[in-house]
């Protein structure tokens, strides 16, 4: 036990354990800095785009591939499990390598997957380079993060995550609407090339911003080995499951069921691990802080009400009223552009309130946009969704920027590292969690609502004789004869039963998700207030 404590206690201090063995005399917040946390920001920014800008445009790449729809969808899982996979091992691997040499390393390949990717020949091809790029993209995100915990003084940290904001939220909203343009204006093939202008800048500004550090062997070869392997296989099947679940019939599946055995199996196994390690893979002790927990609770669900509406208003919009993608993304937009106005005056207004209240707002708010779409009709399409839009996208920066601070707040140096993995996980796992309930919930919610319909319709048999008549006139008269018409008229009530079944589901499953953002709004107030600190004891220097 004894020493346990001694190595923990030497990793505070040693000065590889952290993002901050640099020179002494480098200064926090300087230009440099500033040039590489942007540069960090804007490789997050591409990792998470790159995670919804496909879903635009599945049916072209699947056509191009000749691929079932079914068969397609895992061109999106195969990135979420690689990504899911890297985000862990991001702290390790930059500590080993140093983090210059690991951003740079990893920013290359990403672009090198994304441009194999556009000239994918095959579905198993685009599976394997998509992978690659979910990998690479997967470890842009956390050190964003660290980056800004590391490099910027506490004064400013704030706006490093008002800026992070723009990755996290901002990203995804307008990825099916520049997947969409993208496609219908060039090509599929440009989903991909896109990222090649941007992260060479991001080479470019990494390779400036950061020191120069020599790899540290004994980092790399002492590795949790056991961490890696355990964490690997119960992250990576708990995605597969999560994405995959649904369209598989969840546990009525062998591979969704045995996958689900692995990832219950190999989570637990990691935590173990992780526990009784005095230098672990990620310090899950963290947890224990009861800041840091709740923290970690919010960023799952504002990533499983953030990936949830992404999923949703989609699905909705092309089952019930069949819009394109591109009419699509003009409908999500709106839960993107409104942010921008509203994020850089989040770090000022966070000087006069208290970030507690800023983050119980932003919840409250995106709690309201929910049940604003829990009363839909047949006429409610995307004009009638915009309102509720804004007012989700006015509420995430209140959530992001606040939440970053509170869970950061008692944190230590050689913390940072962990504490980015766990909450870039949990945003994560909450989003993929989302995305599931809702599928899950929406399809077995809008059977139980059809089968209503169906038992009340005798007790309406002479509305539904009435329009199934009228119906048939009207097709008559356009050129049918009588029996097809009657038999199109039957269908068309079917049609119609089935739609007013399903926008019930959605309503009751956006009323849920309301249900649960009200559930983040009373668990960040039960955050500790923030210590009040002076600006003139800020440290200049990284030691």
């Amino acid at each position: 036990m004894s020493q346990s404590a001694a190595e923990v206690n030497t990793s505070e201090v040693h000065p590889n354990n952290t993002l901050d063995n640099k020179p002494t005399g480098y200064q926090r917040g300087s230009f440099r800095s500033w040039v590489a946390v942007i540069g960090g920001l804007i490789g997050a920014f591409m990792a998470i785009l790159d995670i919804q800008i496909t879903n635009a445009s599945m049916k072209e790449i699947q056509g191009s591939l000749g691929a079932t729809l079914e068969e397609s969808s895992w061109i999106a899982t195969a990135y979420l499990v690689a990504e899911m996979i890297a985000i862990p091992l991001s702290g390790w691997l930059s500590t080993g390598l140093s983090t210059r040499r690991y951003l740079l390393w990893t920013t290359a390949a990403f672009i090198v997957a994304s441009v194999l990717c556009s000239m994918s020949w095959n579905l198993e091809s685009m599976i394997a380079f998509r992978a690659l790029q979910g990998f690479f993209g997967g470890a842009l995100i956390p050190l964003a993060f660290r980056l800004i915990l590391e490099f910027l003084p506490d004064n400013k940290r704030a706006m490093g995550m008002a800026l992070f904001g723009v990755t996290a939220t901002f990203a995804p909203s307008i990825g099916p609407t520049l997947g969409g343009w993208l496609t219908e204006q060039f090509s599929w093939h440009y989903l991909f090339y896109i990222n090649v202008p941007p992260g060479l800048l991001v080479m470019a500004m990494l390779a400036y911003g950061l020191e120069r550090q020599s790899i540290i062997w004994d980092k790399l070869r002492d590795a949790d080995y056991s961490g890696i392997v355990t964490m690997a296989l119960g992250m990576g099947c708990l995605e597969v499951v999560l994405e995959e679940g649904n369209r598989k019939d969840w546990f009525g599946s062998d591979l969704i069921r045995n996958l689900a055995i692995i990832a219950a199996i190999n989570i637990s196994l990691f935590i173990w691990i992780q526990l009784r390690k005095a230098q672990p893979l990620v310090n899950i002790r963290l947890l224990a802080q009861r800041d840091f927990a709740l923290s970690t609770v919010a960023y799952f669900l504002l990533g499983m009400a953030l990936f949830g509406a992404i999923y949703m208003i989609p699905l909705y919009l092309s089952q019930i009223h069949d819009y394109t993608p591109l009419e699509i993304g003009k409908v999500i937009m709106w839960m993107g552009f409104p942010q921008l106005l509203v994020l850089p005056f989040v770090p000022k207004l966070m000087q006069k309130f208290d970030p507690r209240y800023l983050a119980a707002l932003g919840f409250a708010l995106f709690a309201t946009s929910y049940y604003m779409n829990s009363h839909m009709t047949i006429d409610y399409a995307g004009d009638q969704m915009i309102t509720s839009q804004i007012v989700r996208a006015l509420g995430q920066p209140f959530i992001l920027v606040p939440i970053g601070i509170l869970a950061t707040m008692h944190l230590k140096p050689h913390e940072n590292a962990s504490a980015s993995t766990v909450l870039n996980v949990m945003r994560n796992l909450g989003g993929a969690f989302g995305i599931a309930m809702v599928a899950t919930l929406t399809d077995n919610l809008a059977r139980g609502h059809l089968a209503h319909i169906k038992e009340t319709l005798p007790a309406v048999s002479s509305q539904a004789y009435n329009y199934i008549e009228h119906t048939s006139s009207i097709l008559q008269i356009a050129g049918s004869d009588a029996v097809s018409a009657n038999a199109q008229a039957y269908a068309l009530l079917a049609k119609n039963m089935s739609q007013q079944a399903y926008i019930q589901a959605y309503n009751d499953v956006f009323f849920i998700m309301a249900c649960f953002l009200f559930t983040a709004v009373i668990a960040v107030l039960f955050i500790r207030k923030p210590p009040e600190k002076n600006p003139s004891d800020e440290p200049n220097e990284v030691h």
